[in-house]
């Protein structure tokens, strides 16, 4: 993609710096929430309004995310010719430092927009879980990605909080499911997903590991090393997928929860190869290839899980 074709500032640029391809992760958790109201509602009383708004919330702060991200790499200087990542906004020229900021702006600001009138179906304690959201947007890049703790926040903020509270948000208050009601097996479905997602950090830190060291920043692949991250990457995807399978035999009778558990079993075979690409590309930019198979893996795990989910709650 030349820097001639791309106009600085146009909707072309803005489009590449929201980075669509990442949407996947944003995605997923709301996937399979709904697929978790729809459960505790047996079909009867499924919100969606409130299935809608959490749905654009998350991709609105995925797109924040993304623009903060891009804009604190350029100007702590992450973003240069040794960069083996796909091509950053602000670095490019495409977009120029202060649109980018007015852009971060803008869209924090659609996104608790968007999120206000989730305070109607969930209550006050909404407010505090946009702003926890959106302070994780923030000190993601500009800290915690320094600290080796993105993966950690990956299981919180892709996982446990919005699987949990879109599943919260979006079933009844007759069903008698609030946050302080969501079940062990919500919980591990949550926790499954986070670990899933995860796996797209780990490729990306993967690739990165030389020039993350260099920058100083401590993930946890830097710490482990990248034979470790290898085989981390293939552990996650395995046990993510294991802890769906047992939440579904705690979920359902026994025949019902094996018959679904095979729709599993493409986005293992999927996993499994691309890590096998992954082990024998090993590093540079040709991992960027390895980024985007397990992108779509992410996305074939949430829709088998929700089809499992449902097709479960269907038939029982």
């Amino acid at each position: 993609m030349d820097k001639e074709i791309i106009r600085k500032n146009s909707f072309k640029a803005w489009l590449l710096a929201a980075r669509p391809k990442t949407l996947t992760g944003a995605s997923v958790p709301v996937m399979i929430a709904l697929a978790m109201a729809y459960t505790d509602l047996q079909g009867n009383g499924f919100r969606i309004i409130p299935a809608v708004l959490c749905a654009l919330f998350a991709f609105v702060m995925q797109i924040d995310a993304n623009f903060i991200n891009d804009y604190f790499d350029f100007k702590r200087g992450n973003d240069d010719e040794t960069r083996l990542g796909p091509k950053r906004a602000c670095s490019e020229g495409w977009i120029t430092p202060s649109a980018m900021l007015k852009g971060i702006i803008a869209t924090t600001l659609f996104g608790c927009a968007i999120g206000l009138p989730l305070i109607y179906y969930g209550g006050l304690e909404m407010i505090m879980v946009g702003l926890v959201c959106v302070v994780f947007c923030f000190l993601y890049t500009t800290l915690f990605s320094y600290l080796g703790l993105g993966d950690v926040l990956v299981l919180i903020f892709f996982g446990i909080i919005p699987v949990c509270v879109t599943q919260y948000l979006c079933a009844a208050p007759t069903a008698g499911v609030g946050l302080q009601g969501i079940n062990i097996e919500g919980l591990l479905i949550a926790l499954a997903c986070g670990i899933v997602i995860d796996t797209l950090l780990i490729v990306n830190n993967y690739r990165d590991i030389d020039n993350d060291r260099r920058a100083g920043k401590k993930t946890l692949i830097v710490r482990i090393g990248k034979e470790n991250g290898l085989r981390l990457y293939l552990v996650a995807g395995i046990v993510g997928a294991a802890i769906v399978a047992i939440s579904l035999l705690m979920m359902f009778p026994l025949w019902l929860s094996l018959i679904s558990i095979v729709l599993l079993l493409p986005y293992l075979l999927l996993h499994i190869s691309t890590y096998k690409d992954m082990a024998i590309i090993g590093e540079g930019r040709e991992l960027n290839k390895t980024l985007g198979k397990t992108a779509r893996n992410m996305f074939v795990f949430g829709l088998s899980t929700a089809i499992a989910i449902v097709l479960c709650a269907t038939l029982i």
